[in-house]
Parts: C-alpha cells; structure tokens; sequence
C-alpha cells in the first residue's frame, strides 16, 4: 500500500495558474500524491488569467503537508503583509519534508521567515528582492538548498515539478511522467529568457512592469514585519 504524500499548493488571489497547475500536473502523478489546493475559504480564487480554481482545503482544514509550494503572481503584494498566511505557511513549512516555490513565490516564503540563509530561484525580474529576507538570490531554473526547492519564472516551474518529483519518487517515476506529458519543449523563439530576448526586448519589458515593481517595493518597505 502506498503511504499518501500530501503536496499542498497556496492558492491566492492573482495566482499565476501556470505557477500552480504545471507542477500540480506533474506532481498530482507522483505515486500516493494528495494535492491540495489552500486557501483561507473554499470560494472560488480568481487566477492571472480571469477564469477561477477552486480551494480543495482551508487553511485550518489543511492536513500536515510533506510539501508546502508557494506560486507566484501579482497577487504576491497582498500577501506580505496577510498575518493568517504568514501565519499558515510558518506552521507547515516548520514541520514540511519540502518547503518550495515557483516564480516569484519565493518572495513570499522570505516574508513568512522560511529562506533566510538559504539559495532561491525567483522569476528573473523580481530576483533581486530576494536579499530584502536574508535570501541568496540564483539565476537558475532550479535551486535546491537542504529541503528548500524553489523554480524560476512560470514555465520553469514544470521543470521544478520533475525534480521535485524525481526526489520524491526516483528519477525512473519522474522521467516516466515527463514522458506521459509528451514535456519536449521546442519554443519558435529564443526569448524565454534575458540572454536570449536581448538588451533591446528586456528593456521594453523592463518598462512594462516597472510600475509593478515599484509598487511591490514600496509595500516591502511599508509592511512590518508580522
């Protein structure tokens, strides 16, 4: 009989969905996977993209999980300052075999205490914010430190799941699942990262989310510490 392993995802308003749902996919595969989706009510959470995903648990419903991963997305801002999920990512990540992230939920574990010391992967923009909670920012798709395993930007996080799955299943377990997803990424473009795009596209982009990100920074710097 296989022992459940319960992989819990935070799910909160303006989630990225591929934060979440990349890795749930891959990780939902992974022999005796429960996943759970967490958040303070069962009500639907709107996504990035409009449409909704449905909690599968509550923080106070929420079993002891063997994983904690915290996504990303413009939601993060609202989080940094949110007692009761600081609160609820302390008390899993405590005791979690794995504390994780895709993205720039990286950041919000630094927020609840979790990355102080250790080396994380963040989606490139938001990289450097990483310092502000004593992290070791990587620009690398994939970052392990002790139990702590976190991915870069979005799309990275399915990488992220592979490994995650291969170090909790074997590698055989993880190559079979990337095989079931037919995961042969063959993008028509060189621009899925800084190097590839260029100084001229990282500029515009840069632009485009500046605004963003100065309103990301000045709630870091406005929200005490909880």
């Amino acid at each position: 009989m296989t022992t459940a392993l319960h992989i819990g995802f935070l799910l909160f308003p303006h989630v990225t969905q591929l934060d979440l749902t990349g890795p749930a996919q891959i990780l939902s595969r992974v022999p005796g996977a429960q996943v759970h989706l967490v958040w303070k009510t069962r009500d639907p959470v709107p996504t990035d993209v409009g449409f909704t995903i449905n909690p599968t648990t509550t923080f106070a419903d929420c079993p002891p999980l063997d994983v904690l991963c915290v996504p990303g997305g413009f939601g993060i801002e609202k989080l940094f300052g949110d007692a009761d999920t600081l609160a609820f990512l302390r008390r899993q990540g405590g005791q979690a075999r794995y504390v994780t992230s895709v993205c720039n939920g990286s950041l919000v574990l630094g927020a609840a205490g979790l990355l102080d010391g250790y080396r994380s992967a963040c989606h490139w923009i938001w990289l450097p914010l990483l310092t502000r909670f004593g992290a070791v920012p990587v620009a690398e798709r994939i970052v392990r430190d002790r139990n702590r395993i976190s991915g870069g930007g979005v799309t990275a996080g399915i990488d992220f799941g592979l490994a995650l799955a291969a170090e909790l299943a074997g590698e055989d377990v993880a190559r079979t699942i990337q095989l079931a997803l037919e995961y042969d990424p063959r993008p028509p473009f060189n621009a899925g990262s800084p190097d590839g795009a260029g100084p001229e596209l990282v500029a515009r982009y840069r632009a485009m989310v500046a605004p963003r990100l100065a309103q990301v920074e000045a709630t870091l710097a406005n929200t005490a510490e909880l």
